[in-house]
């Protein structure tokens, strides 16, 4: 049996059906590396999100240049993320190896979704090396194996190049990142990550970035560690 962390000022999201309806007729549905559909229903009007418009929070300085998160274009992004995904130290975790059309299918799942899930690419000092998943962690699959809050935001990523792994480099994205979603989403107050227990090195680098651990919690696919940074924690030196 899985253990939940404390039910504190928690929300136990169930998403009901009428309460989905709200945000768009079905549609296409997307999985999640490692099985979690989070694609939603409907497609969002162009340009927008469900999450404060991710395209719109800009560049941002970090110790190893500046990294600015690009919401994905299929045609110009999608043969490199495939590439990444099809990495065996990748594809361990995120099953989405095979022809570019796997990744593809996986991408556009988001982006003909209602906006709860923005797939991005992850530049650095204009060199694309990470893609990443900024997500409603209240509006996902997510909410019905752990307690969620309203607006909580959960955050998905790879580091495409084995040279850039190991090197620190994903602490630092990810604080960066987290950064990011508290300062463009004024009603988050939890960022929230669910890596494979297993991928010891993922739960490294968020914990090094402020992040606590929660809890373990028994998803489809996988045992996850799930993290949580609170708005009020404090930075990591």
């Amino acid at each position: 049996m899985s253990s939940t962390p404390p039910a504190d000022d928690t929300l136990d999201l169930h998403l009901p059906e009428d309460f989905l309806a709200l945000f768009g007729n079905a549609g296409p549905v997307g999985t999640d590396h490692a099985g979690t559909d989070h694609a939603g229903t409907g497609a969002a009007p162009a340009g927008q999100d469900l999450l404060d418009r991710v395209a719109d929070w800009g560049p941002a300085p970090t110790p190893a240049g500046v990294f600015h998160l690009v919401p994905v274009r299929v045609e110009r992004d999608v043969p490199l993320v495939a590439r990444w995904m099809n990495d065996p130290a990748v594809a361990a975790y995120w099953e989405l190896t095979g022809p570019q059309s796997v990744t593809e299918d996986h991408v556009r799942a988001q982006l003909t979704g209602d906006g709860r899930s923005v797939p991005c690419v992850g530049v650095l000092d204009g060199v694309p090396m990470s893609y990443w998943e900024i997500y409603r962690a209240d509006l996902d699959p997510l909410a019905r194996y752990c307690p969620v809050r309203p607006h909580d935001t959960g955050i998905h990523l790879l580091i495409g190049a084995d040279a850039d792994r190991g090197q620190g480099i994903g602490t630092t994205l990810i604080r960066t990142v987290t950064g990011l979603v508290l300062d463009g989403r004024p009603a988050c107050t939890r960022v929230l990550a669910e890596p494979d227990v297993r991928n010891t090195p993922s739960v490294a680098a968020f914990l090094g970035a402020g992040f606590r651990f929660a809890a373990e919690v028994d998803l489809p696919a996988k045992r996850a560690a799930l993290l949580v940074r609170e708005r009020t924690a404090p930075e990591s030196p």
